[in-house]
């Protein structure tokens, strides 16, 4: 291998990893403004590690004599903003495991031919790998806030934390919601698909008659109305269970004081709170029923005060719902017969394409992936329910 290639290896790889390191920092961040406060501080924490890998590796592009770009020039798609803002923390964290585990297996673990460089990414490589194992644990609760040791072996876990884990594995009563946005998404999605089956059978049918209106508009306002009605309902149901957490919370207060003022000094010790001031944190808020209540509903089921909104859930899930289920029938506001159901067929596997996408946010998946397999399935649906309806003519 000529000195060039080594030379424009090396280059790549850095400037590869550098940009690598600055991605990872920003989504971190934008994980930890949706985490609790101390989850967040430890997705912080390892955003910091990666300011401090990409300015190792700028040192050694410096050494090499290599144009470091700047910083600004690397950008996060909108796409991959709203994903990290969207959707579920659980997958955020583990598309973010599987990312470290590439870095460790792919990009940091082949040579470059530069031994210097070669050894810098190696370093790194075993602090990417315990960023992977933190996240990890994150993802199954047990993060003790250190991270992994090098290597990649199980951190110790904090004595606080085995301590909470008992207390709290007794309290089986915990619940946790979800945003309507989500809900919104699989409105359209489940609004689309139901009326493109009635439109395209009917339309098998009656060749596309006025009758097709009738139907899916009827069809249309029914699903909206459903899913709104459903919505309204579960998000009322989740601020019951909410209310029934905190309630039986203060009957935890009542009945056993000394167990959940430990409980509440052991949240304040995973801080980072030395014991003696966080058992007289504990102490002092023991002496305020109300105040301790609030604490712990917030350390222990993420309950600050606001709660969802039934009705917000309801109209946001019934305008998406009829909003979807309304595009297969627009064609037949306008005429009828084959023109109107082709033209139905055109504009609503469009849209299952774009709703496909559009749940990418949610699911982490390739948007065109799932915009071009959520069009399969209208192709699927679409053409079983027209042939169905050509052997049921009217």
């Amino acid at each position: 291998m000529s000195a060039t290639e080594v030379d424009n290896q090396v280059r790549e790889r850095l400037l590869e990893a550098w940009r690598g390191e600055i991605v990872a920092g920003r989504v971190y961040e934008l994980i930890a403004e949706r985490m609790p406060d101390r989850e967040a501080e430890i997705l912080r924490r390892m955003a910091e590690a990666e300011g401090g890998h990409r300015r190792r590796l700028e040192a050694r592009m410096t050494e090499l004599g290599i144009d470091i770009p700047a910083r600004a020039s690397v950008r996060l798609s909108p796409w991959l903003r709203l994903q990290a803002r969207i959707a579920p923390i659980d997958r955020l964290l583990a598309a973010r495991e599987a990312a470290e585990d590439e870095e460790v297996g792919d990009l940091y673990k082949r040579s470059t031919g530069d031994p210097a460089t070669d050894e810098l990414l190696r370093s790194i490589r075993k602090e990417e790998r315990a960023h992977s194992h933190a996240v990890s644990e994150m993802r199954s609760g047990t993060s003790d806030g250190d991270g992994a040791q090098d290597g990649g072996a199980q951190a110790p876990v904090h004595p606080a934390q085995v301590r909470l884990n008992k207390i709290i594995g007794r309290e089986k009563w915990h619940r946790t919601g979800g945003g309507w946005i989500s809900g919104a998404i699989y409105g359209a999605n489940d609004g689309l698909a139901a009326v493109f089956g009635i439109v395209a059978g009917v339309s098998g049918a009656t060749g596309g008659s006025t009758f097709v209106l009738t139907a899916g508009v009827s069809a249309a306002v029914a699903s909206a109305l459903s899913m709104a009605t459903g919505a309204f309902l579960a998000e009322r149901s989740e601020g019951e269970v909410a209310a029934a957490n905190v309630e039986r919370e203060r009957q935890e207060i009542a009945e056993h004081p000394e167990e959940e003022q430990e409980e509440l000094s052991l949240f304040y010790q995973l801080k980072g709170v030395d014991p003696a001031t966080a058992d007289a944190m504990a102490a002092q808020l023991a002496s305020q029923p109300d105040a301790m209540l609030r604490a712990l509903s917030a350390e222990e089921f993420g309950i600050t005060g606001e709660r969802g909104d039934p009705a917000q859930a309801a109209i946001a899930a019934g305008i998406s719902t009829g909003l979807g289920a309304l595009v297969p029938v627009i064609p037949f506001i306008f005429t009828t017969g084959t023109v109107a159901i082709v033209a139905a067929a055109i504009v609503s596997l469009a849209a299952h394409f774009l709703v496909g996408a559009a749940k990418s946010l949610v699911t982490l998946r390739s948007w065109w992936s799932a915009g071009l397999e959520m069009t399969l399935a209208g192709v699927i649906v679409g053409g079983a329910t027209y042939l169905v309806g050509l052997a049921l003519p009217t």
